[in-house]
This record gives structure tokens, sequence and C-alpha cells, in this order.
């Protein structure tokens, strides 16, 4: 039986990269459809419309119909929700940060920059790569995914928890989707969060126009129902680090979340937050914002505490994860120049 199909932790949300292709600098505005027959080897006008009207073909991460031009130095991506057909699980001999490991899971501390599961053009190098080289028969999720119980952003580091067992498997995914597990997250979010700590509910769905985001959708008449708590940890000015502690485990959630309350998370390129959402126009600002970026180059997030009751014992067990050295320093560099606002005032 496979464990918990509707569990969103392990849901589908992810869409495959098929094909991807960069217009070059001298390119002539061209219909996209077009454009890709020139590309694809074996493709029938007819398949790339029809790709076209399902929303499969995006122009810079946007969603395009067939009769859209192409210009110099867009980016041509098809996305589908299937897996393309070179599309294999290869053990590659990764080393892994295990915190914690018995005969049923382990706890595995991901850096930021490698990617969960394979999707998105990334067929190597994933998390899902190095457990099958390190272990033996993983049992498969709903997604046919070896151990995986849930998931965080490629960007996003910290901790996740694999089983190694069907039993495990089980067990752990009925606890993620009866929200008796734990997870806390620590962020960094534009601006200054008005209230010391509240709760965003609002379902979360994929975003209509760019299918590559998530986005919320406060009637609830789309997507799926998600709840994100959060308090404040620190206020630095012009950005606030807070905790998140996690009722549901959509896609984005609390990347999403946070944007929809005015608060996106710093340097999270996909929604908007590598740009300076908040402070003054000064160009010592805009370079101290860019020495920032430069010490964090992805979203400020990461999955700090997981706690779980074990399947076999019955024992709550709580891990808990040092902010990685990227987070620390970018927080250092904000509460140095939040200090320093406050000491010229």
């Amino acid at each position: 039986m496979k464990p918990y199909e509707e569990d969103n932790d392990i849901q589908d949300d992810e869409l495959y990269e098929h094909y991807s292709f960069k217009a070059g600098k001298g390119q002539e505005p061209l219909r996209v459809d077009k454009f890709l027959m020139n590309f694809i080897e074996n493709a029938t006008r007819n398949k790339i419309q029809q790709a076209a009207k399902n929303g499969n073909i995006y122009v810079n991460g946007i969603v395009v119909k067939s009769n859209h031009r192409v210009k110099a130095n867009d980016e041509v991506k098809v996305l589908f929700e299937h897996p393309p057909h070179e599309y294999l699980l290869t053990p590659e001999n990764i080393p892994l940060d295990i915190v914690y490991e018995d005969d049923e899971l382990l706890v595995v501390n991901k850096p930021a920059g490698m990617v969960v599961h394979p999707g998105h053009g990334n067929y190597s190098g994933t998390l899902i790569n190095a457990l099958i080289y390190h272990f033996e028969n993983l049992p498969l999720n709903s997604n046919e995914r070896p151990g995986l119980v849930h998931r965080i952003d490629k960007d996003t580091s910290g901790l996740l928890v694999v089983a190694k067992t069907e039993h495990a498997l089980n067990h752990l995914s009925k606890q993620f989707f009866d929200k008796t597990s734990e997870r806390e997250y620590i962020a960094i979010v534009w601006g200054n969060v008005d209230e010391d700590e509240g709760t965003v509910e609002g379902h979360i769905g994929r975003h209509p126009k760019n299918r590559l985001q998530m986005t919320v959708f406060p009637d609830g008449d789309q997507g799926k129902e998600a709840v994100t708590h959060y308090k404040v940890v620190e206020r630095l000015g012009y950005v606030t680090v807070i905790s998140c502690k996690l009722e549901t485990g959509r896609t984005h959630q609390i990347r999403v979340h946070m944007k929809h309350i005015g608060h996106t998370l710093f340097n999270d390129e996909r929604y908007g937050g590598e740009k300076i959402l908040k402070g003054t126009t000064f160009t010592k600002y805009k370079q101290f914002v860019e020495n920032c970026f430069k010490v964090l180059p992805r979203q400020a997030l990461h999955a700090k505490t997981l706690g779980f009751e074990h399947p076999t014992t019955g024992k709550f067990l709580r891990f808990d994860s040092a902010l990685p050295q990227d987070i620390v320093e970018c927080i250092e560099k904000w509460r140095g120049y939040a200090q320093h606002v406050i000491d010229e005032e």
C-alpha cells in the first residue's frame, strides 16, 4: 500500500523540464510554436500548439500562448507534470550530513543548493541520488521517490527525515498528514513585521500566469489549505528575523505566505525578494544590501527544528540544527547596520 497519497509534503506539485532553449542575440521576433519547431526533433506544430494550450510553454518563466513572439535572449522552456523519458534515478557518491540514524530512519541536514529530488532539469546531484547510493532498498513513497517523507526547496537548508523501511515511511507520513510532527524554520524577511506573532492562513496553489510560482487563494476556491504560525525573533530595521512553524507543508509555503502578508523572504529570487523592497534610496544602503546578497546568495530560509514520534519505539524525537554560516553572517551585517542607524539617530 502506498502511504498517504494525499499527504501534501510528498504530493507532486513539481514541473519537469523537458526542453530549454535560449534565443540568440540576433533572434528576430518569431512565434514560439515556430521557434520550437526549429529546435525540437520530430515535433509537430499541432503538438506544440497543444502544449501551449495546456499551459506547458514558458518564456522567461511566464506561460505563453502559441502566438507569443520570442525575442533576442528570451529563455524558452517546455515543462510537463510528468518526467522526461531520460528521467532515471542514478546512485551518486555524494556525502550526506547525517545527524541521526537507526534501522528505521535517518535525519539529514541538507545544505542549501542541493535539490531533494530530480525535477526542473536537475536530474543529478540530488539528495535522492545520494540516498540510493548510500542505502539499499529504500521504500518508495506515493510518487515513487525512495525514502522521502517530506521535502524542502533547493535553496532552503536544514533538516529532513528519511524512512528506511515501509513501516517507517507509512508511520512518518501519517504524522505529517495528521499534523502531529513538529517543524520550525528560521527566515529573514523584508520589512518590520507589525505583530510579534501571528498566523497566516490561505489556500496555496500554482500561480495562474507564472507556473513556476505558487500563490495564495484567500477565498479557498483553489489550491490546498495552508497554515503558517510565525513569531518575531529579532527586528533589524528594514528586515526581520522570524520563526515559522508549519501546520501544513505546501510547496513554497513559507515563501508564499510571507509574501502574501507583505514580507517577502530576503533574497528570494523567485518571489521578488532579490530586489530592495524596503529601506532608503541612498547609494550606500543599496551597496550594503548588495553585499548582504553576496553573503547570502539564496532565500533566507533554514529548516531548524524537526520533531516526530519514532515509528517503532513511540518516543518523540526532536532535532535541532545550527543556522548555516551564510544566514548567520547576513544577520550580523543587518544587526550592525541597524545599530549604526540607531547611533546616528
